[in-house]
C-alpha cells in the first residue's frame, strides 16, 4: 500500500466495531503550477509572517487565537488542542444508513479510499461491506480530523470487483446557503408536449454509459502546450477561430435541429464510437533559465 493513511481509527455499527484506514482518493499533483514571480528580475515572490511593524516572526512562536472581541485573542496551544476528548477522532458511528439518492450531489466535499486497518479487521469489514451492498445503502457518521469535525457517507463502489469501500464528507446542513433565495424568483414555465417529446429524444440520443477516464482537462494542456512553446522559444498556440452558431428562431426549432443532428452523427458512428483522447502534452522536467525582462 502506497503512502500513509490519512486517518486510522475505528468504523463503528452498534455493537460491531474493527479498524480502518482512510487515504485521499484524488490528487492535485497532475496539475499544472504556477508560483508568483518579480516581472522584472524573475524571482520567487516570497511571503514573510510579520507583526506589528512588519516585524518578521518565527513559526515557532505562532498559536492559535480565537478573538473573543475586537482586537482582543485567547490564545489556543496546540497541546491543548491535542488533548480534546473527541470520540470522532478515532471513532466513526454510523448512527444511520439511507439510500443513496437522498444525498444531494452539492453536499459531497472530498472522497476517501476505506481499508481495513490489520488483518483482524478484514472479516468485519468484508462482512458489513456485503451487508451495505446487498441493501444498497450508505452509512453515515461523523468523523474529526483536519482541525474539524466533518459529517462523512461511507458507501460500497459501483465496482464489481472492488473490495474496499469509499468515504465522502459531507456538507453540514447550516453550511447550505437556502436554495429558495435563488429559485423563488424563477417563474413557472408552461411545458409544450411536443417540445417536451423532442427534449426526450434528443436526451435518449445523447444517453451512453459514463466514461470516465474519455473526459480530459483540456485547459491543463492548452497550460502545458503553451509552457512547452515559451520552453521551446516557438510561436505560442493560438486559439483556433470560433465556429459562428447559426441563430435559432425558436425553442422548438432549436430541438428539431438537435435531434437531427444527433441522428445523422448516429449514422455516421461506428457500432461503439470511443471518445478522442485529449490529454496533455508531455513536457520533460528539467531548469529552465531565468532571464530578466
Amino acid at each position: 500500500m502506497v503512502g500513509r493513511p490519512y486517518w486510522s481509527g475505528q468504523l463503528k455499527v452498534s455493537l460491531v466495531s474493527f479498524g480502518i484506514q482512510l487515504f485521499p482518493a484524488t490528487t492535485s499533483s497532475t496539475g499544472v503550477a504556477f508560483h508568483q514571480i518579480d516581472r522584472t528580475t524573475n524571482q520567487r515572490v516570497r511571503h514573510l509572517k510579520v507583526v506589528g511593524d512588519n516585524e518578521p516572526i518565527e513559526n515557532a512562536d505562532i498559536v492559535k487565537g480565537y478573538e473573543y472581541s475586537k482586537g482582543k485573542y485567547l490564545v489556543v496551544e496546540p497541546e491543548e488542542i491535542k488533548k480534546l476528548r473527541v470520540e470522532t477522532l478515532s471513532v466513526v458511528e454510523l448512527t444511520q444508513f439511507i439510500d443513496a439518492h437522498e444525498l444531494s450531489p452539492a453536499l459531497y466535499e472530498k472522497p476517501y479510499f476505506v481499508v481495513p486497518e490489520q488483518k483482524e479487521s478484514v472479516d468485519a469489514f468484508a462482512v458489513v461491506r456485503a451487508a451495505m451492498a446487498q441493501a444498497n445503502k450508505i452509512g453515515i457518521g461523523e468523523i474529526a480530523f483536519g482541525g474539524r469535525e466533518h459529517l462523512i457517507a461511507i458507501a460500497v463502489p459501483p465496482e464489481p470487483n472492488s473490495r474496499g469501500m469509499m468515504a465522502y464528507t459531507l456538507r453540514y446542513a447550516e453550511e447550505m446557503r437556502d436554495s429558495d433565495e435563488y429559485f423563488s424568483d424563477i417563474q413557472e414555465a408552461k411545458i409544450d408536449k411536443r417540445e417536451l417529446a423532442l427534449a426526450n429524444e434528443l436526451i435518449r440520443a445523447h444517453s451512453a454509459p459514463f466514461e470516465h477516464a474519455a473526459f480530459k482537462d483540456d485547459y491543463e494542456a492548452a497550460l502545458r502546450k503553451l509552457i512547452e512553446a515559451k520552453q521551446a522559444n516557438v510561436p505560442l498556440p493560438v486559439e483556433t477561430e470560433r465556429i459562428e452558431r447559426p441563430k435559432v428562431v425558436s425553442l422548438m426549432d432549436a430541438l428539431r435541429r438537435s435531434v437531427s443532428q444527433s441522428k445523422q452523427d448516429a449514422d455516421r458512428r461506428p457500432a461503439r464510437a470511443q471518445a478522442p483522447k485529449k490529454g496533455p502534452v508531455s513536457v520533460k522536467a528539467g531548469k529552465r533559465a531565468h532571464r530578466a525582462a
